[in-house]
Protein backbone atom coordinates (compact mmCIF):
# COMPACT_ATOMS: atom_id res chain seq x y z
CA UNK A 1 0.00 0.00 0.00
CA UNK A 2 1.03 3.58 -0.61
CA UNK A 3 1.97 5.74 2.36
CA UNK A 4 -0.35 8.74 2.58
CA UNK A 5 0.96 10.38 5.76
CA UNK A 6 4.29 9.83 7.47
CA UNK A 7 5.27 11.59 10.70
CA UNK A 8 8.90 11.60 11.83
CA UNK A 9 10.04 12.75 15.28
CA UNK A 10 7.23 15.31 15.70
CA UNK A 11 7.55 17.68 18.66
CA UNK A 12 5.35 20.58 19.77
CA UNK A 13 5.94 22.81 22.75
CA UNK A 14 3.99 25.73 24.17
CA UNK A 15 6.44 27.73 26.26
CA UNK A 16 8.00 25.16 28.60
CA UNK A 17 5.14 22.67 28.19
CA UNK A 18 6.17 19.86 25.81
CA UNK A 19 2.89 18.52 24.38
CA UNK A 20 4.11 16.22 21.59
CA UNK A 21 7.32 14.28 22.23
CA UNK A 22 8.88 12.56 19.22
CA UNK A 23 5.80 11.10 17.52
CA UNK A 24 6.49 8.69 14.66
CA UNK A 25 3.76 7.06 12.59
CA UNK A 26 2.89 6.02 9.07
CA UNK A 27 -0.63 5.90 7.63
CA UNK A 28 -1.22 3.88 4.48
CA UNK A 29 -3.82 4.55 1.81
CA UNK A 30 -7.16 3.02 2.85
CA UNK A 31 -6.28 2.75 6.55
CA UNK A 32 -8.65 4.11 9.17
CA UNK A 33 -6.88 5.65 12.15
CA UNK A 34 -8.31 6.62 15.54
CA UNK A 35 -6.46 8.96 17.90
CA UNK A 36 -7.48 8.26 21.49
CA UNK A 37 -6.16 9.29 24.87
CA UNK A 38 -7.02 11.15 28.04
CA UNK A 39 -7.90 14.83 28.13
CA UNK A 40 -4.81 16.98 27.69
CA UNK A 41 -2.68 14.26 26.11
CA UNK A 42 -2.11 16.15 22.83
CA UNK A 43 -4.68 14.55 20.50
CA UNK A 44 -6.02 17.84 19.13
CA UNK A 45 -2.54 19.35 18.94
CA UNK A 46 -1.37 16.34 16.93
CA UNK A 47 -4.26 16.70 14.47
CA UNK A 48 -3.72 20.47 14.22
CA UNK A 49 -0.04 19.84 13.44
CA UNK A 50 -0.96 17.30 10.76
CA UNK A 51 -2.97 19.89 8.83
CA UNK A 52 -0.55 22.70 9.78
CA UNK A 53 -3.13 24.75 11.66
CA UNK A 54 -0.46 24.53 14.37
CA UNK A 55 3.23 24.69 13.40
CA UNK A 56 5.28 21.82 14.85
CA UNK A 57 8.28 22.83 16.96
CA UNK A 58 10.38 20.20 15.18
CA UNK A 59 10.05 17.04 13.13
CA UNK A 60 8.64 16.31 9.70
CA UNK A 61 5.23 15.52 8.24
CA UNK A 62 5.07 13.96 4.78
CA UNK A 63 1.91 13.86 2.68
CA UNK A 64 2.21 11.51 -0.31
CA UNK A 65 6.00 11.78 -0.01
CA UNK A 66 6.16 15.60 0.12
CA UNK A 67 7.51 17.19 3.30
CA UNK A 68 4.73 19.67 4.13
CA UNK A 69 6.72 21.03 7.09
CA UNK A 70 9.37 22.29 4.65
CA UNK A 71 8.80 26.05 4.15
CA UNK A 72 9.16 25.77 0.36
CA UNK A 73 6.13 23.45 0.28
CA UNK A 74 3.86 25.67 2.40
CA UNK A 75 1.59 26.49 -0.54
CA UNK A 76 0.17 22.98 -0.10
CA UNK A 77 -0.91 23.69 3.45
CA UNK A 78 -2.55 26.98 2.46
CA UNK A 79 -4.71 25.15 -0.08
CA UNK A 80 -5.80 22.78 2.69
CA UNK A 81 -6.77 25.65 4.97
CA UNK A 82 -8.87 27.18 2.21
CA UNK A 83 -10.69 23.88 1.58
CA UNK A 84 -11.22 23.43 5.32
CA UNK A 85 -12.77 26.90 5.55
CA UNK A 86 -15.18 26.26 2.69
CA UNK A 87 -16.40 23.04 4.27
CA UNK A 88 -17.74 25.06 7.20
CA UNK A 89 -19.94 27.29 5.02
Amino acid sequence: MDTMIKVKNLHKTFGTNQVLKGINTEIKKGEVVVVIGPSGSGKSTFLRCLNLLEEPTSGNIYFKGTDITDKKNRYLSNAGKIRHGFSKL
